[in-house]
């Protein structure tokens, strides 16, 4: 006899929960690296050194200019061939998500430190702030309130592509989908079910970026 809709969807929970937290892991991972990275590649943007700006540069423009996939191809096939270095698909996508989101933030992070008044670096320097102590206490505090509804975005962006960690064989929430769909046939159910998921992980992130881009529209 024929499993109902909700029966069969109660049955696949525990494997669609199972990809879900692989899911989650690579994008909470990619996240934590990208914001870190790109906190880094803002502060280095702003220091004025002419070869480290061009160094900037071109990681950004690689980044821009080829696709996620590509990038996932090229390090999870490419570097045993190449290098012998055999990196696992999961740490192989929070290694791409990760490297293509501090692209991204590195560069909401240069606009936020860029667009602060000079008088506040020169206000840090004059009362013998060191670099160091310059940016933690002064500009990246303040930064951080500029560019956190367009990080937010960013990071909506890096859960939705890290579905593409299926094509390297990661088994996450899309793979485990699909293998319940392989088995049941029931498509439709579980497509509604990923994404039903995946709006009620990445809407409440879009709601908070808009609520707080109105609240610091003036800062």
């Amino acid at each position: 006899m024929a499993s109902s809709a909700p029966e069969l969807l109660l049955i696949s929970l525990p494997q669609l929960a199972a990809g879900a937290v692989q899911t989650l892991s690579i994008s909470a991972l990619s996240i934590l690296l990208a914001t870190a990275g790109g906190l880094l590649y803002g502060v280095l943007a702003t220091l004025g050194n002419r070869l480290l700006n061009v160094l900037l540069l071109v990681y950004l423009e690689l980044f821009r200019a080829i696709p996620v996939l590509v990038w996932l191809y090229l390090l999870f096939f490419g570097l045993p061939i190449f290098f012998a270095l055999n990196i696992p698909s999961f740490w192989c996508a929070v290694l791409v998500l990760s490297l293509w989101g501090a692209s991204e933030v590195g560069e909401v992070a240069r606009g936020a430190l860029q667009s602060l008044p000079r008088g506040q670096r020169e206000a840090g320097l004059s009362i013998g702030l060191a670099g160091w102590q310059l940016y933690g206490y002064v500009l990246l505090p303040q930064a951080l309130k500029r560019m956190t509804p367009p990080t937010i975005n960013i990071y909506t962006r890096i859960i939705k592509t890290s579905s593409l960690a299926v094509l390297i064989g990661v088994v996450e929430v899309i793979k485990s989908g699909q293998q319940i769909i392989e088995r049941t046939y029931e498509s439709v159910l579980i497509y509604g079910a990923l994404l039903l998921f995946f709006f009620f992980v990445c809407y409440p992130l879009s709601a908070a970026s808009r609520v707080l881009e109105r609240r610091w529209a003036h800062a």
